[in-house]
């Protein structure tokens, strides 16, 4: 098996995912819905003998577009980059999104990456997919110039659950909402957030519980609440407790904040990855700080019985390395 390669931009393509079978997208969070679509490419791949990639786009162009960053981001390029090494993918190229690059014309991206840079064998995209200037370029589009150009183009819709189907806002709104379950079920991995350590307030230090407090994206918009969480800091699995937000203190920007359980390092500047495994108990004002320190004990025992418990939800989440399998 050829290490796994991962792009920014298509400078310069290694000759081991060139003629590769393509996945083309955003895939924000690679959930289940895509899992589908990607064990297709790694099955057709497979039968064509080719090598099965991923090309995406960062920042999502949503974001580009709008007067700030709005999106709440499933995953970041890291993030994908991770999930698709886990899912068996060769590699990743993550195209750098700006206004410049969304007007380049869908005959020059065919052309100019798909051909030159990388050669590829053929194309799997959804159904509503669009790229270049203006949006022209459609999966028919992109059928016509593989035609043309000797490339295969396959459409593959995104299942669904029920008549429900599967899809990054969804999972959006169900973490939004502080429904963890729901959004680890549809996600088919316990979702994650990686952070680099930075210095908080010290307020939970002074009251028993010293936290790691994380820096968030902007439009990080998960419910403010409790959760048990499962941390990853160089390798090491470590149980913890996360709150997102602080109520009694008036911060105008919410901390997301992880007390770990039996640990005392300092890892001030370290990344930690943070798994939600369980939803706790929304954010509450209490009356005063032994109220407050009475609820953080009952939030760490709840979370230490969840996370005793605790198990991989499906192959993908023991590949990421939060549980042992």
């Amino acid at each position: 098996m050829t290490d796994f390669i991962r792009l920014s931009g298509l400078d310069t393509v290694p000759a081991s995912i060139k003629g590769a079978l393509v996945a083309i997208g955003n895939f924000d969070g690679l959930h289940r819905g895509h899992q589908h679509v990607l064990s297709m490419l790694k099955q057709r791949a497979k039968e064509r003998g080719v090598p099965a990639i991923i090309l995406t786009f960062e920042p999502h162009p949503r974001d580009v577009f709008a007067p700030e960053p709005f999106m709440f981001r499933l995953t970041d390029g890291d993030a994908k980059a991770r999930l698709a090494q886990a899912l068996g993918l060769d590699g990743i190229v993550i195209m750098p999104f700006n206004r410049d690059f969304s007007q380049i014309e869908a005959e020059h991206f065919v052309s100019r990456f798909l051909i030159d840079a990388l050669a590829v064998d053929g194309v799997i995209v959804g159904s509503d997919f669009h790229f270049g200037r203006g949006r022209r370029g459609t999966p028919d589009f992109l059928k016509a110039s593989g035609i043309a150009l000797g490339f295969g183009v396959e459409t593959l819709d995104l299942i669904g659950e029920g008549v429900e189907i599967i899809s990054s806002s969804l999972i959006r709104a169900a973490l939004n909402q502080g429904d963890v379950a729901r959004a680890n079920h549809l996600l088919g991995y316990r979702w994650f957030v990686d952070g680099v350590v930075v210095k908080g307030d010290q307020r939970g230090r002074e009251l028993g519980y010293p936290t790691a407090n994380l820096c968030t994206p902007p439009g990080f918009h998960l419910a403010q609440g409790v959760y048990a969480v499962r941390v990853l800091l160089d390798g090491r699995r470590i149980d913890g407790v996360a709150a997102y937000g602080k109520p009694m203190f008036n911060n105008q920007l919410p901390p997301f904040e992880a007390h770990l359980f039996d640990f005392s390092e300092d890892i001030y500047g370290k990344t930690l990855s943070v798994a939600l495994v369980d939803h706790i108990r929304g954010q509450e004002v209490f009356s005063g700080l032994p109220d407050l320190i009475a609820a953080m004990d009952r939030d760490s025992a709840k979370a230490r019985a969840m996370l005793a418990d605790a198990k991989p939800i499906s192959d993908l989440d023991a590949r990421l390395g939060f549980f042992v399998s």
